[in-house]
């Protein structure tokens, strides 16, 4: 008998309950490509595991012995402001502010063979080609270029686990394609640690490459697969030369040798092509092995019909977007859906089609029931885009919480996730903000499994006393300044995952356990100094910091941003950091001032991530710590005041064009930020089931929610002046308070807003 899994039937059922709308053509891959978005342009599915995109530059991680900045710009590979490709790789975060990935880069080209990138300013001098933005087309699902310098046209589509190139090529006795095996993402000399590649036949190669970069034992098998027979091809191997050589040098392995290993290789293969002639590839992916890959590629493109493929991507995509269909302009349906798109992209699937993927114990595992899931950004995406997942994507958000807890189970430290992607956790940024992203599941409701060792996992984790400062944080009640650079908003972020673990606790009768977490989500308390009114960091007698800048972000106890900013991060306890600041109206002040005060260039000059672009005023929202702080009015008596704030970020953060992010998408977080706003509410404190209210910008949303309810926004007299609102009902009665929760939501129904040009001042 044939095993559904629970994810295809709710996915089948959702596709039969409404009447879908082409929705692809308002997804534009290229924002937030200029500058500092972080995106790349090329073709994936939804989560998938592929993402085949262009890569427009090879800087090094590493010059003369330290950090390269310049490489900063290129965490997705592509950076709209360059005019050379040098390849297409199969492997990209979207959105991040550090990096890795950019596996097998594939390059076609024609006339003398040359097996080296060249350079920017002259791309004869290479493989790689000049383009123009004008022969470029981006769509969600579909990739094409045309590569000046070589008269070849390249398109690219992908299924999850197999990325489908197709090449145009001149007449040529010339042709060929290079496999850049040594090409990386944030790469260095020593990143690629072993390489092999075996050629089963004239189309078929096999390998597998493993990387030590921010994932530090992380090996990619591979299947590649050519339209028609390659007439010769070769290796260049660029290793360093070693004291033992073995005997492998018997073999001339640099023309036609049909097994090749280092730890530099770039390949070739060589065609004589027609005028017009079609060649086409297929690179399927595993992280378990290469007849695992080969039989992805088998399972998901049998064909050689790169058009079926492009058609089923783009259905799959279509398929997603239609889970919200708006009624606005036609500028805001192209951020909204482009946002949509953008929260669809992490976490991806990892795991083959037989359900077999690799675990941190380096061991491999089958997932039983459910889909294995990586690229966990958690510090950025617990925010908003695992909340947006509960709402949207419950099955998939039950499947990733599931792999959190796999996770957990082979960690040698027994931790969950704190950012994770193939079978490593990378440890970058703080908190251990797992914890949230499992309390808001199950607290919604959303997640089907083991709830209580849900929660072992997260006391576990939070008692990890070895990890950043958490055995002082619990012994002190926050972590001293001169044990951790981030000490204060390490405290902070600690004391709301705290509350996190108490709201489960809450959730799961267990109160022992929510009477000890919720006197630690208390802890941020002590690292806000009440003579200045702002969090400061705390030396280990109990005294302030002395020299300290509330202005600054290096070297003041904080992470990506400043006192200004962090000093709102309570998010579980607003009511209580009110009083803390003096009150209502002295806190409502407190906000105006930030976001109307004057920054200067100065106090964020050290941030690589953060320009002019992703401020307004002092309030970074380029930066994520600050994302809930326009909705906090609605804990004074200015609520309208949110109102106007979420409208004025919605209009001057997000645009539809290149550099219309005012930072890193990370990995969905900015984007899902902008599908909650853009709807009229945001969970200011996930791990509650409460959203709170603000102004949408949509003239009205339809949700069509997992479960064939279907919940319906509206907002009447919309218009860009119109951001405040008179009132708001829930299924034709009055909203009190401006809150609703995501029960109200799960059930279906009606939610109103009345808007106006006018604020309501009561």
């Amino acid at each position: 008998m044939m095993k559904v899994s629970l994810t295809v039937l709710f996915q089948c059922l959702f596709f039969i309950t409404y009447a879908q709308q082409n929705l692809v053509h308002y997804v534009h891959p290229l924002i937030g490509t200029e500058k500092m978005g972080h995106t790349f342009p090329g073709a994936t599915v939804p989560f998938g595991s592929v993402q085949l995109s262009p890569d427009s530059d090879t800087l090094s991680y590493e010059l003369n012995g330290k950090y390269n900045g310049a490489v900063y710009k290129y965490c997705a590979g592509y950076k709209y402001e360059d005019k050379t490709i040098v390849g297409f790789s199969h492997t990209h975060f979207s959105g991040t502010g550090h990096s890795d990935l950019g596996d097998f880069l594939i390059m076609p080209t024609q006339g003398a063979l040359q097996l080296n990138p060249g350079v920017a300013s002259d791309p004869k001098s290479g493989y790689r080609s000049a383009f123009s933005h004008a022969n470029e087309v981006a769509e969600a699902g579909y990739y094409k270029v045309k590569l000046d310098d070589h008269n070849i046209l390249a398109e690219m589509t992908a299924s999850s686990r197999v990325g489908f190139h197709q090449y145009t090529f001149p007449k040529s006795d010339q042709s060929h394609v290079i496999l850049d095996l040594t090409h990386g993402i944030y790469n260095y000399d020593d990143k690629v640690v072993w390489t092999y590649v075996r050629v089963v036949n004239d189309t078929l190669i096999t390998g597998y490459r493993q990387t030590n970069g921010w994932a530090r034992t992380r090996t990619v098998y591979f299947a590649l697969s050519f339209s028609k027979p390659f007439r010769s091809y070769g290796q260049k191997n660029l290793d360093k030369a070693q004291v033992y050589k073995g005997f492998w040098r018997k073999f001339d392995q640099t023309k036609n040798f049909p097994e090749i290993a280092g730890k530099r290789i770039r390949m070739y293969f060589d065609f004589d092509t027609q005028e017009g002639e079609k060649v086409q590839l297929k690179m399927a992916l595993s992280p378990v092995s290469q007849e695992n890959a080969l039989a992805n590629m088998q399972s998901e493109i049998p064909h050689w019909n790169f058009d079926q493929t492009k058609i089923k991507a783009q259905a799959d995509w279509n398929r997603e977007l239609n889970k919200i269909q708006i009624d606005a302009s036609e500028t805001d349906k192209v951020n909204f859906y482009t946002s949509l798109y953008h929260t669809f992209i992490n976490p991806t699937m990892y795991m083959d089609a037989n359900g077999q993927y690799k675990g941190l114990d380096q061991g491999v595992h089958s997932a039983t029931g459910f889909t294995n899931y990586t690229t966990f950004s958690l510090w950025d995406t617990y925010r908003a885009l695992h909340p947006f997942f509960n709402l949207i994507q419950p099955a998939r958000a039950n499947d990733m919480v599931q792999s959190m807890l796999m996770h957990y189970d082979q960690s040698a430290l027994k931790m969950l996730p704190i950012w994770s992607h193939y079978a490593n956790d990378n440890w970058c940024m703080s908190g251990y903000h797992s914890v949230s992203v499992l309390a808001d599941a199950i607290v919604k409701g959303t997640f089907k499994g083991d709830a209580q060792k849900a929660l072992d996992a997260c006391i576990a984790t939070s008692n990890h006393r070895s990890y950043e400062g958490i055995g002082e944080y619990i012994d002190k009640g926050y972590v001293p300044a001169a044990s951790n650079g981030t000490s204060v908003s390490n405290t902070l972020e600690y004391s709301y995952d705290d509350w996190c673990i108490a709201q489960l606790a809450k959730k799961l009768n267990r109160q022992d356990v929510y009477d000890t977490y919720r006197k630690r989500s208390q802890n941020w308390q002590n690292v806000f100094d009440k003579s200045i009114c702002f969090m400061r960091p705390r030396l280990a007698d109990g005294s302030f910091k002395q020299e300290f800048d509330v202005y600054k972000t290096d070297g003041q106890g904080f992470i990506e941003g400043n006192s200004w900013n962090f000093s709102f991060f309570v998010p579980q306890d607003p009511a209580a950091l009110i009083q803390y600041m003096g009150g209502p109206k002295k806190f409502a002040t407190r906000l105006d001032t930030l976001f109307s005060m004057h920054l200067p260039d100065e106090f964020f000059a050290e941030t690589e991530d953060i320009t002019r672009e992703g401020i307004i005023g002092g309030y970074i929202h380029g930066n994520e710590p600050a994302h809930h702080i326009a909705y906090l009015y609605n804990w004074t008596d200015q609520p309208w005041k949110t109102q106007e704030r979420v409208r004025m970020i919605l209009n001057k953060q997000y645009k539809s064009t290149p550099d219309g992010l005012g930072g890193n998408d990370d990995c969905g977080q900015m984007s899902a930020w902008y599908m909650f706003s853009s709807m009229g509410f945001y969970p200011v404190a996930p791990g509650s089931d409460e959203y709170s209210l603000g102004s949408p910008s949509v003239k009205s949303a339809r949700l069509n929610l997992e479960s064939g309810q279907t919940f319906t926004i509206e907002a009447l007299n919309q218009g860009d002046r119109n951001v405040y609102v008179q009132k708001v009902l829930l299924n034709g009665q009055p909203l009190t308070k401006p809150v609703i929760t995501h029960s109200d939501i799960m059930k279906g129904g009606k939610l109103t807003f009345y808007m106006s040009a006018k604020p309501t001042r009561k």
